[in-house]
């Protein structure tokens, strides 16, 4: 079962084009990374795969709805974390479970339910009434995770998730990721950590707005005959002519 199919998707600005004929699939409970350098138009594509931006031509469904026509269920049935907004900081921990859940169409006796599986997941039962802002930020990150879980999408789109985190908060982080992939959600990440690339089932790269490779992690390595992910994005992005 595929989560997301796109054909020849295409957006234009004018006479700029940011993404260009870019086409893939990703199944349901895949770890999809999405990669490339500021401006290949990794942001962009995004936009148009939750539902926010129609795109100038080509084909795309997500969670089995057309990004044409059916923009408000694509928002019903995925979540969005990124690194720079996913929490109300001047709300706690169990307020911001609610707002989310009242955002998502959760009835009150569903959100009051997942908020406690969610703190005790977390183990944050104690930091219920904590406010976000006072929270170190590997703890907000997870608990940005949670929220953007708590509706149980069928796909989570997580723009540079672990920016700025310490590398030891950034494996728990990931171990939420494989846990969600494990109970069949789809994970849409963007990272410029390379070593997190290496934790995907596969890839894609992104140059000057078109896809150049796609593949799993060691399928790119073994490609481009080098040892690290780094070194498979350093070789293709050197290979870029726009800002």
């Amino acid at each position: 079962m595929k989560s997301i199919v796109t054909k020849e998707l295409t957006k234009k600005f004018g006479d700029f084009t940011a993404v260009n004929h870019i086409s893939f699939e990703v199944s349901k409970g895949e770890i999809f990374g999405f990669l490339g350098a500021n401006g290949a138009g990794k942001t962009t594509a995004i936009k148009m795969l939750c539902g926010l931006l129609s795109p100038t031509s080509g084909e795309g469904k997500v969670a089995g709805y057309d990004i044409y026509k059916d923009a408000d269920k694509i928002k019903k049935n995925i979540g969005y974390m990124s690194q720079k907004f996913s929490l109300y900081e001047d709300l706690t921990i169990k307020e911001n479970m609610r707002v989310f859940g009242g955002i998502y169409g959760m009835s009150s006796k569903d959100i009051k339910l997942k908020t406690e599986v969610s703190l005790r997941e977390l183990t944050l039962e104690a930091e219920r009434d904590t406010l976000v802002k006072s929270l170190p930020l590997g703890i907000k990150q997870k608990v940005s995770f949670a929220v953007s879980t708590f509706h149980s999408p069928e796909i989570v789109f997580l723009d540079e998730p672990t920016g700025g985190v310490d590398p030891i908060a950034r494996r728990t982080f990931w171990e939420m990721i494989y846990q969600a992939s494990t109970n069949g959600i789809t994970i849409f990440v963007t990272t410029h950590y390379m070593d997190e690339a290496e934790y995907c089932n596969r890839v894609s790269i992104m140059v000057d707005s078109k896809i150049v490779a796609l593949d799993t992690p060691s399928g790119l390595r073994q490609k481009y005959q080098v040892d690290t992910m780094d070194e498979v994005f350093q070789l293709l992005a050197r290979g870029a002519k726009r800002e």
